[in-house]
């Protein structure tokens, strides 16, 4: 595939855009104002892999809680405001790395010329975020809703253009696949800068990871997207990751294990529903880039995941361990996620 082209910015220590690798992005679910809760998930997050944190700025003492927690993390810290302008001049002041801020609902335009000064002085960024259930309400109806979404993202763009502010990132987000996708190709062909991806409001686990890998695997293939959140209503570690797992599942990324499994059969003599499962667990921790293959018989085994790092064909309370196509053992089941994890260390 081939990548949008878009103006490259620093978020922190973190590349966005250009042909930097695109990133995953979450957002904690603690009370900000709770710091010492609050960098206890930050740090889980990292531990999943996430590479950008965004924390949700309800009110001054939330503002005030993020000099503290940039402290004491490593990721970069974008700051979530809205409305008040006042928040953001103290979140830039606390060290953050960005800003999630419509300009066009801070005030008039003194409001936003005092942030823009202050994110220019830093080189802080700020991405412009459209979601469509709050559209701006003269907005004509009769549009199709992408439209509608791209026309209220461009009036913020060009209220930060106008202040030749150009270290933009942008995003327009709906619960609806398909109206999310037509809007991001619509405005990634009007503006320069890079875009966030999201399904918002994508549900639970199950039909949260669902929605968001079809919309941002869409998008994605496309080549259009420079950072990713998978939104869930759960564990911010599940939408990290989802979200790696999406960019791995398209060759996007290559850092940590990809999990290929049967989906069984008759011909299956094993639980490979657990196996698989306890397998996926066991290799959550591992970062190498390396392919690991349970399958349910000889039938599925060696022949159809020869291109796997190192595998299982699972017989009857046993297991058929292979490396790169070819046999190198056979052992007892409860020594299969063992061994395969020794022939992982020895790779």
């Amino acid at each position: 595939m081939t990548r949008r082209k878009s103006i490259q910015l620093h978020i922190g220590d973190v590349l966005v855009g250009g042909d930097a690798p695109i990133t995953v992005q979450s957002m904690t679910k603690t009370d900000t104002r709770d710091i010492k809760a609050t960098v206890r998930s930050i740090r889980e997050l990292e531990e999943a892999g996430c590479e950008i944190i965004r924390l949700a700025v309800p009110d001054e003492q939330a503002a005030e809680a993020l000099a503290d927690i940039r402290k004491q993390i490593r990721i970069p810290l974008v700051a979530d405001i809205h409305f008040d302008y006042r928040l953001a001049l103290t979140a830039i002041k606390g060290g953050v790395d960005a800003l999630r801020l419509n300009p066009g609902n801070i005030g008039g335009r003194e409001r936003t010329e005092a942030v823009v000064k202050a994110a220019k002085e830093r080189n802080i960024p700020i991405r412009i975020g459209v979601n469509a259930g709050s559209l701006p309400k003269d907005l004509d109806e009769s549009m199709p809703l992408p439209d509608r979404m791209v026309e209220a993202a461009m009036r913020h763009v060009r209220i930060l253009e106008d202040l030749d502010f150009g270290l933009i990132k942008v995003s327009l987000k709906a619960s609806d696949v398909p109206t999310t996708v037509r809007a991001y190709e619509k405005i990634a062909k009007l503006i320069p800068y890079p875009l966030h991806l999201g399904i918002t409001e994508a549900g639970t686990s199950y039909c949260g990871v669902i929605r968001s890998s079809v919309g941002l695997g869409i998008l994605l293939d496309e080549g259009i997207g420079d950072t990713i959140r998978v939104s869930l209503t759960a564990d911010p570690v599940e939408e990290v990751r989802a979200g790696l797992e999406i960019l791995r599942s398209l060759g996007l990324r290559d850092n940590g294990p990809k999990l290929i499994s049967c989906p069984t059969c008759g011909r299956t003599q094993a639980d490979v529903f657990k196996l698989a499962h306890d397998m996926e667990e066991a290799l959550k921790d591992i970062k190498k880039p390396i392919k690991v293959a349970v399958m349910g018989c000889a039938v599925n085994g060696p022949g159809e995941a020869r291109d796997a790092d190192v595998g299982v064909a699972c017989g009857k309370n046993c297991g058929l361990i292979f490396k790169k196509g070819e046999t190198i053992g056979n052992v007892p089941e409860d020594e299969i996620i063992p061994r395969i994890l020794k022939e992982i260390e020895d790779l």
